[in-house]
């Protein structure tokens, strides 16, 4: 009966925590459809997108007409007439698409990047819910204790058996639990009014008080690799350089000559003149020196990954000490048992009711164990929100 009584237990605990996990998914979803930061920044990449696309054409086609007065008069008025086209040399054509296809796909990367950042800002919103939820079911039963420790006291005090100093000891330890159940209550307002700013406006109340599950997480190499894979920033930067690359390849088309065609008309004392019109430019001046940026720029774009690479080894490399850290910390008070605030608590006040412990062993005793029990959900969370850094990427 006992073990089936432990099964059901556990069985029971694992439906809460897929709930738990189901909500904050939820959470995340509206989040990421309602967010106006995002939708803004999506609208603002698509214009972008389109103006990466823009310019890839031919300028406009120019017409030029003449008319000119002679001087002496019977010399004869004279007509001109021209329509010309001018086009680059015709390889930039095809490396400006090139360009502007790489450009795009940084922009994805872009937005991929924003939508973490927004996601994980929320989800640590979550965490942080169900950490001052639990306190608030926490202090609320201490308060009804405290409360109930309060009339006692004065109720001795009334019929001259208590003593005074014990009556202000629990006066003042109400005093400061409603302090910090009061804190509690604003801090679970002020996260619910973060998580509804986040969702567009659209009110979010997050009630859980159990974290979601967490995944099993792997050794830090192949933590570390599988983040720098999936690292929207490192693929900016690596996205840059080959749009870098694609920029030299375009300004080297652009130092060749440009060709210009179209048709010339000539009308002079009745006789006209008409046929093809060409030019050719000549690249003197006009890009000096653009290569030479364009050669930076692909050696700037490199270093920019060398150390981001170096700076975000590191980075994870102290996300995962914290993360080890927290978890070897909630293995100890686990161990400890820590968490099973109810028994202790009845345990407690049954003790002092009865009469084996005194009042200040009892404020004592309920301090050391509040204290620990606190330090204990901290950790908790800590521990929670180090391993949701460590799964950004995956957001």
């Amino acid at each position: 009966m006992r073990y089936r009584a432990v099964f059901h237990i556990a069985v029971l605990l694992f439906a809460l925590q897929a709930a738990a996990q189901s909500t904050l998914d939820n959470t995340l979803s509206a989040i990421a459809k309602n967010n106006k930061t995002l939708a803004g920044s999506k609208q603002e990449w698509e214009a972008r997108k389109l103006e990466f696309n823009t310019g890839l054409t031919p300028p406009n086609p120019t017409v030029e007409y003449d008319y000119l007065f002679s001087n002496p008069v019977s010399a004869g008025n004279q007509t001109v007439f021209t329509i010309s086209q001018a086009f680059d040399f015709p390889t930039a054509y095809s490396r400006k698409k090139r360009l502007a296809d790489e450009q795009v796909k940084q922009a994805d990367f872009y937005l991929t990047s924003a939508r973490q950042d927004i996601l994980l800002e929320a989800k640590t919103a979550c965490i942080q819910l169900v950490y001052q939820n639990k306190r608030h079911t926490q202090l609320t039963k201490r308060l009804a204790d405290a409360e109930k420790m309060v009339q006692n006291f004065q109720v001795r005090l009334d019929k001259g058996d208590g003593n005074i100093l014990d009556y202000n000891k629990a006066n003042l330890q109400l005093i400061e639990l409603k302090r910090d159940y009061h804190n509690t209550v604003s801090q679970i307002n002020q996260l619910n009014y973060t998580l509804t700013e986040l969702n567009g406006g659209n009110e979010i109340v997050f009630k859980d008080t159990l974290y979601p599950m967490i995944p099993a997480i792997p050794a830090f190499e192949e933590l570390e690799k599988a983040y720098e894979e999936s690292d929207p920033n490192r693929k900016i930067l690596e996205q840059q350089k080959v749009v870098a690359q694609s920029n030299l390849s375009v300004s080297r088309s652009m130092t060749l000559p440009k060709i210009e065609v179209g048709y010339h008309y000539q009308g002079i004392l009745g006789q006209t003149y008409n046929g093809i019109h060409t030019g050719v430019s000549i690249p003197l001046w006009e890009n000096k020196n653009v290569i030479q940026q364009r050669k930076a720029e692909v050696t700037a774009a490199e270093l920019d990954i060398d150390a981001h690479v170096n700076e975000h080894f590191f980075h994870i490399k102290h996300l995962y000490e914290e993360y080890t850290n927290q978890k070897n910390m909630m293995e100890a008070y686990e161990a400890a048992k820590i968490d099973t605030s109810s028994r202790n608590r009845v345990l407690l006040n049954k003790a002092f009711a009865l009469g084996e412990i005194s009042a200040t062993e009892y404020f004592m005793e309920t301090s050391y164990f509040y204290t620990a029990l606190n330090s204990f959900l901290e950790t908790e969370k800590e521990y929670h929100e180090a391993v949701a850094m460590l799964l950004k990427y995956q957001l």
